[in-house]
């Protein structure tokens, strides 16, 4: 199981948002860059990247950023927000990115999901943000008639390598992941499940350790306001 810090992008810049509302935004870092420098530093192997003002603009927007994050950090990078066309995925695909997200995109254009996967085996991953249950899409701005589980359910023999799953109620609010909804996608599927949205302590983090189901887990604004640190998640999720 491995740790994936978070870095959120809007107008170029790291943010942690609040439910996913762009109008709750806090400023962690003016530079995407030496973020990542200093997540890599720490151990991380892995960082998590989504370009929020894409994710609203159904295309790439903060490509600079990225291309930063690329630059500076020696990790892998899986990257999600406007990606929408097998185009935009071989694009950051050839840029360095390892694996790229599917959001809104594994809802609306499922073949897109599938014809991905078997181009870039390996190198998709579907990202399922839940309302109450229900997918969540368009930066989180519209919530869909399609459960969480049905959804995933789809993908099964896609070869998608992972599901990122976030109930949009935690993200950012420092109250717990949904261990319960994350629990209950993972035993109904076989694809590798990621936790994401709410991790706030390092009892978060091996409480997801424990569940003993889980390929990863992110975590973001609890690593930006000092909760814990990149190692020491590391170290939890590594039994130390």
């Amino acid at each position: 199981m491995y740790l994936l810090p978070a870095i959120d992008l809007k107008e170029g810049r790291c943010v942690r948002l609040k439910q996913g509302d762009m109008a709750q935004s806090t400023i962690f870092n003016d530079s995407p860059a030496n973020q990542a420098g200093m997540f890599a530093k720490e151990g991380a192997e892995w960082i998590h990247v989504v370009d929020l003002d894409g994710a609203f603009a159904g295309k790439p927007v903060n490509t600079a950023a990225v291309e930063s994050i690329l630059k500076a950090a020696d990790v892998k990078i899986e990257l999600g927000g406007g990606i929408r066309s097998i185009e935009t995925i071989r694009l950051w695909l050839e840029k360095g990115v390892a694996r790229v997200i599917l959001g809104t995109a594994a809802l609306r254009d499922p073949e897109l999901v599938k014809t991905a996967c078997r181009e870039f085996p390996d190198r998709i991953a579907v990202g399922i943000d839940a309302k109450d249950g229900f997918v969540a899409v368009e930066g989180w701005a519209e919530t869909s008639a399609i459960k969480d589980v049905d959804l995933a359910k789809r993908f099964e023999s896609a070869g998608v390598s992972a599901i990122i799953y976030t109930n949009v109620a935690r993200d950012g609010v420092l109250q717990g992941p949904d261990l319960d909804s994350t629990l209950n996608l993972a035993n109904s599927v076989s694809i590798p499940v990621i936790v994401s949205g709410g991790v706030s302590s390092l009892d978060d983090i091996k409480a997801c350790r424990k569940a003993g189901v889980f390929e990863g887990v992110i975590a973001g604004r609890a690593i930006y306001e000092g909760r814990f640190t990149v190692s020491e998640a590391i170290s939890v999720l590594k039994g130390e």
